[in-house]
């Protein structure tokens, strides 16, 4: 990680947005991390809650045993053994044996859906979660992941459309907490003009962050040109300063 990129950003973000939480960035490691990986757990647990420490500049890793939830490992890339009963748990649920969360009307869209999905392969032993102020020299980020309110939602997405004519620079796939912050931003880092994701839709993993409270991901190679653009866009506006001044005054009341 450029450290002169690292910093240029966080005084910038200090400047146009002053207060908001600072984004996280994940990245896939062999080498065991020295510090704290979420607990290892056989209940269901989600993912997103176990990234509160990471919010709070406490960097976390994961492997394949400190992951509760199926999906989590599905779509951190630690599992690409298809589990027989999601098609239900997804859907109706299956008589006698659970009930399922309703997400989708019936379990074939949900086999639709995952035919369409490509499995992928961690990039890593471990998978790192920390704050863009921790990252160090050797880490090498694969995306940005903010936890934004949407005063702040809106700047960063006007930031993603600043330099391009795709009115879809920013999608909002289906799909769990974790596929929004992981795997569909990785998705988009493997094309030539990748988009950002907006998430946190999913019903499960809404009680892990505030009601006010959504991502966006955004793939590395697109974050770097965005970091460039910010001293020459609208967040040098009288239009931005008005909101700012919200972000200022909620600070204050904090």
């Amino acid at each position: 990680m450029n450290q002169h990129l690292k910093e240029f950003f966080l005084e910038r973000w200090a400047r146009y947005c002053p207060g908001a939480e600072l984004p996280l960035v994940w990245y896939y490691t062999d080498e065991k991390p020295p510090f704290r990986k979420a607990p290892e757990t056989k209940e269901w647990r989600c993912v997103i809650c176990d990234l509160q420490r990471a919010r709070r500049n406490e960097a976390v890793y994961f492997d394949k045993d400190s992951i509760g939830c199926g999906g989590g490992k599905r779509y951190f890339g630690f599992d690409r053994e298809p589990d027989p009963d999601l098609d239900y748990f997804l859907s109706c649920g299956i008589p006698g044996k659970f009930e399922g969360i309703r997400y989708k009307k019936n379990p074939e869209l949900v086999a639709a859906i995952s035919d369409l999905s490509p499995d992928f392969q961690a990039g890593g032993r471990y998978l790192v979660f920390k704050s863009w102020s921790e990252l160090e020299d050797e880490d090498e980020p694969r995306a940005v992941v903010f936890f934004a309110a949407p005063d702040v939602l809106s700047a960063l997405f006007t930031l993603v459309n600043f330099d391009e004519s795709d009115t879809n620079a920013v999608i909002s796939p289906a799909g769990s907490g974790c596929s929004s912050i992981l795997y569909f931003p990785l998705m988009e880092s493997r094309k030539a003009h990748p988009r950002a994701i907006l998430g946190m839709f999913d019903i499960s993993a809404r009680p892990c962050v505030g009601s006010d409270i959504l991502t966006l991901a955004v793939p590395w190679k697109k974050m770097s040109g965005m970091i460039a653009n910010m001293d020459e866009s609208f967040l040098i506006t009288e239009s931005w300063r008005k909101i700012k001044s919200r972000l200022t005054a909620s600070r204050k009341n904090d």
